[in-house]
């Protein structure tokens, strides 16, 4: 009895400490897993937080590039308008140096046509005034007295008639100067020469500003082949004279209306390389330049414009060439390429 006393004192202490001994593990598991499920929450609710804030910041980038969006398409709305007006602004301005090139023009040739007339009525006056000198001459002799002798002293006898002077029916030689003489009212239209002087001259050309002037009227009256013909025969005839720089021009710009544009370029560069002083060197230069756009050589027509505005930068005729070479997308200079 004494002895199965402490047996059982001995089996129920193994059997607490057993018990002892398998409640202890489980109660350290569930202690960590208590952890894990707690740091797993704050994670969760971490990344519960990290995703509102996303979202938040999300919408205000989205509405940030809504904005962004609208102020471009305005932008790109009022540059296209502005755009648009430019373009309509610099059709305006060729169209209103066009406008501007033909009136300087027409001004040109009006000028022409004014110097002309003044070249002519400055020639007809002179004619007028050696033919009133001639008259006056013809009339101081008629009133002297028929017994009289314009070297006779007062009181001295009158000489004696000689006789018919065979030279008096000769008359006097014309000045060198080309004038008629003042004693022998027009002479020039007298003497054995005058059958010679009248056969000639069908044969002459007819005198520089009398065919110039001829030329212009016809071609500011648009009668363009009487113009050609008259301008060609100052050419033919007047080689050298600044005029027949003139006349090849007009000759040009009568090739260029009818379409010859080959034709106005030979004609514009005969300006160009016989007449260097000529008036109508930048004119030509621009008018050459349109030519040859028309047909269809646009390097050439770059040049020439380039070569317009170098000569004479602040021509009329330099800024209408800017203003075409803007319009090709080209720059005025090579330089600057």
């Amino acid at each position: 009895m004494t002895n199965q006393r402490p047996l059982k004192l001995a089996r129920s202490a193994c059997a607490i400490l057993a018990c002892a001994l398998v409640a202890t593990p489980a109660f350290a598991v569930n202690k960590d897993m208590v952890q894990l499920q707690t740091q797993v929450q704050d994670l969760q609710e971490a990344v519960a937080h990290l995703q509102q804030s996303n979202d938040e910041r999300m919408g205000v980038l989205r509405d940030l590039v809504q904005q962004t969006a609208d102020s471009v398409n305005k932008m790109s709305v009022s540059v296209g308008t502005l755009q648009q007006q430019m373009r309509t602004q610099q059709e305006a301005s060729g169209t209103k140096l066009d406008q501007v090139s033909g009136q300087v023009q027409s001004l040109n040739d009006s000028v022409d046509e004014v110097k002309a007339r003044l070249n002519s009525l400055e020639k007809a006056l002179q004619s007028v005034q050696n033919q009133q000198q001639s008259i006056n001459a013809a009339l101081q002799n008629m009133a002297q007295p028929a017994g009289s002798a314009p070297g006779n002293a007062p009181g001295q006898p009158a000489a004696a008639p000689a006789g018919p002077d065979p030279s008096a029916a000769q008359p006097t030689a014309v000045a060198d100067s080309g004038k008629p003489s003042a004693d022998v009212p027009f002479a020039s239209t007298q003497g054995p020469f005058a059958n010679s002087q009248a056969a000639a001259a069908p044969t002459a050309a007819p005198p520089m500003p009398d065919l110039y002037n001829s030329g212009l009227r016809d071609y500011m009256a648009a009668k363009y082949a009487l113009a050609t013909s008259e301008f060609h025969q100052v050419i033919q005839s007047y080689p050298t004279d600044p005029l027949a720089g003139n006349a090849s021009y007009y000759m040009g710009e009568i090739d260029y209306r009818a379409g010859k544009y080959a034709a106005a370029i030979k004609d514009y560069n005969h300006v160009l390389d016989q007449f260097p002083g000529n008036p109508k060197i930048p004119v030509s230069h621009l008018h050459k330049g349109m030519a040859l756009i028309n047909m269809k050589d646009r390097d050439g027509a770059i040049d020439e414009y380039r070569a317009l505005i170098q000569r004479f930068p602040n021509s009329p005729e330099a800024v209408a060439a800017r203003a075409k070479l803007k319009d090709m997308g080209v720059r005025p200079t090579a330089s600057q390429d």
